[in-house]
């Protein structure tokens, strides 16, 4: 086989850039300049050459769209930046609310201008570009966390594999959705019953199981588009200054985005495009389950953050759900983690958005007497924001005379210990607490989480064994395990057990809101946890906090406090917190107190490579000094941690004259402190 001369590596080139051209005017700009044979014919000899000439395969090729029969494996991908969730509004007014709650937050009366995007029901991706060029692409996952699913993404005709134009940033992220059109995914339901093969239930199913097909060719015979909604650069010099101009940016780089988009300016226009959008829907190429407003200006989303889950400047609009009608055929309880009983509604299968409904949630006994639900009943049924079942209306002139009447259990489904409901709440409890198997289950998966202490190695099916052979009982009793104990598990092996048992006692000294996140207090999430840690400093101090004091604390308000404090009453949650002491588990508290956090008002930034730490270690011992620890450089920046690799930040705090710390020197700033590296 010849080496390629020049005029053939000149002439692959050529091909390249022409098929690249006419795939991006055919399947962004829907405005082909070329019949489809003569598309054919340049695609046919590219092949040829590249099957000729082997040395000049590029992943990048237009010919690798085709993809591999090579079995892929979807390795785990940490995202650089979180693809967080999005909070949703149902109604007029609480899209009127999160307008308030951003005027109110950036301190302006004026209209806040918004970006108005569909919200395209499919699957979110996230694809990186080093020097134009296509190098990864991962599933939304977790929001942390996805799956590489690069080699499939590459097969996608309207993903460009090359970025076009000339202001290309050296690494560039792009997120999107990928999704499959209405006639796309009709013609596919066709082909599979034609086969005999099992069918797709929706377009966004479809979308996602033909994105995590192992081989990347069975994924170029789906007919999948992606749209892009975000970027981000490295170098935050490169950003505009608003989401509109970063998402003509992203289409001049060759990627489609929603033609519906718009601005609008203040609530009421941001209404009048959800109903414009509303009515458009049906007509629609492919499925949208909402519109998405986002705050324009870049460096007010900045300004308003993010809680833990979710940023503070965007939130999804839901389409009224779609509604069928069922028969409810029973009504049982389950018991949750925090011991709430809440009645199910077992339903004749119905066909609702999508999906077949068999479930659907009553929420409470009284939301029960509300409805007027009887077992028997013919009833509305709508998934609420096309997710959960909810049972919305009873048809009372169908219901049969021998409807039942549906009564709270005076014992636990569980356990049998009496179910509870006090006064004031709407929701009833099994009252065996921790030592509900159901409860202790879940509250032992939730001690053993990733956000909470992180202990490696304890899955559901270790934590599912362990609790109904016994051997735990609350989660104080995860550190009297040992590898003796372990082994004797079906498939658990010496190095596994030996494994677990080190990643147990490594958990026993965290810092005190993570444990206090840990102990699954109803509300108290990570956002909350901090603010309770860093306002009180000890367990012992929000332990016997009222409710008043509690209050005082942001984001705290009466519901909350009362379930903190409905915590700590309870003797076998006193119990079970001595028990954990005993088993020498030592939450670190906060030695800095209210109004002695020498950092309060300050945010810094940190970049490049910590060796005593890492970066998030580093980020909260900065929070407990009271910091605010942001991703960007700006004027009002106190000061820039520069690890080793410290990258643009660092330039661009040199360039604002922001103060820079080594890594000695912020070792030695929280020794001072008393919040060292160990």
């Amino acid at each position: 086989m010849s080496k390629a001369t020049p005029d053939v590596i000149q002439r692959v080139e050529e091909l390249r850039s022409a098929i690249d051209d006419h795939n991006y005017r055919y399947y962004v700009l829907d405005d082909p300049r070329i019949p489809d044979a003569e598309y054919d014919r340049l695609f046919r000899e590219l092949q040829n050459l590249e099957r000729d000439h082997p040395e000049l395969a590029s992943d990048n090729s237009p010919t690798r769209r085709v993809g591999s029969s090579a079995e892929t494996s979807f390795e785990e991908v940490v995202h650089r930046l979180p693809m967080l969730s999005l909070d949703n509004a149902f109604s007029e007014d609480e899209l009127r609310d999160f307008d308030r709650r951003v005027r109110e937050r950036l301190g302006v009366t004026e209209d806040i201008e918004y970006v108005c995007e569909p919200k395209l029901d499919g699957l979110a991706v996230s694809l990186h570009y080093e020097k134009g060029q296509l190098t990864r692409a991962a599933t939304r996952g977790d929001g942390y966390s996805g799956e590489d699913i690069t080699a499939n993404i590459r097969t996608i005709p309207s993903v460009p594999l090359t970025l076009r134009g000339d202001k290309v940033p050296d690494l560039v992220e792009v997120r999107g959705e990928v999704y499959m059109p209405r006639s796309g995914f009709e013609q596919l339901n066709r082909t599979l019953a034609e086969r005999g093969e099992k069918t797709f239930v929706n377009p966004r199913n479809a979308a996602a199981g033909s994105l995590r097909q192992k081989k990347s060719t069975v994924t170029a015979r789906r007919p999948l588009e992606m749209c892009a909604y975000s970027m981000a650069v490295t170098d935050e010099s490169l950003l505009p200054d608003t989401q509109w101009d970063g998402l003509q940016r992203v289409k001049g780089w060759g990627f489609r985005i929603n033609p519906e988009m718009r601005r609008a300016r203040g609530v009421e226009e941001c209404l009048e495009a959800y109903n414009e959008l509303m009515a458009k829907r049906d007509e629609l190429p492919y499925e949208i389950d909402g519109i998405v407003f986002k705050v324009n200006r870049l460096d007010q989303q900045q300004a308003l953050g993010f809680v833990s889950r979710a940023p503070r400047w965007a939130i999804a609009q839901k389409f009224p759900a779609q509604e069928e009608l069922t028969v409810i055929e029973d009504v049982e309880f389950q018991v949750g983690r925090t011991g709430a009983v809440t009645p199910v509604a077992r339903l004749k299968p119905v066909f609702v958005g999508g999906v077949t409904v068999s479930n659907a949630t009553l929420h409470n006994m009284d939301e029960i007497r509300r409805l007027d639900v009887h077992i028997g009943d013919t009833v509305f049924i709508r998934r609420a924001g096309d997710v959960i079942p909810q049972v919305v209306k009873v048809v009372p002139e169908k219901r049969p005379a021998n409807a039942r009447t549906v009564e709270l259990p005076a014992q636990c489904p569980v356990c049998e210990s009496d179910v509870v409901q006090i006064e004031g709440e709407a929701v009833a409890r099994c009252s065996g607490g921790l030592f509900c198997p159901a409860q202790r289950k879940e509250a032992i998966r939730h001690y053993a989480s990733r956000k909470a202490l992180d202990i490696e190695g304890l899955g559901d099916k270790w934590i599912d064994i362990m609790v109904d052979q016994g051997m735990v009982k609350t989660v104080a009793d995860l550190y009297h395990l040992t590898i003796d104990d372990l082994v004797k598990l079906d498939r658990m092996g010496e190095k596994s057990a030996a494994n677990l048992v080190n990643a147990i006692d490594q958990s026993r000294r965290p810092v005190l809101w993570r444990f206090l996140y840990a102990l699954g207090i109803r509300e108290v999430g990570e956002a909350t946890a901090k603010g309770l840690a860093a306002h009180f400093g000890t367990l012992e101090a929000i332990a016997e906090a009222d409710e008043e004091t509690l209050q005082t604390v942001p984001d705290v308000g009466p519901i909350v406090a009362g379930h903190i404090r409905s915590f700590f009453e309870q003797p076998h949650n006193r119990e079970t917190l001595d028990a954990l002491r005993d088993a020498g588990v030592a939450w670190q508290e906060e030695e800095i107190r209210q109004g002695e956090r020498p950092l309060t008002g300050q945010t810094w930034v940190l970049t490049g490579t910590l060796s005593a730490m890492t970066r998030d270690q580093a980020k909260e011992k900065l929070e407990a000094l009271g910091a605010k620890v942001s991703g960007s450089v700006s004027k009002k920046t106190a000061c820039v941690v520069a690890g080793e690799a410290a990258g643009s930040k660092l330039t661009k705090a040199e360039q604002l004259e922001v103060p820079v710390l080594d890594e000695a020197g912020l070792l030695e700033l929280l020794e001072k402190y008393g919040s060292g590296a160990s």
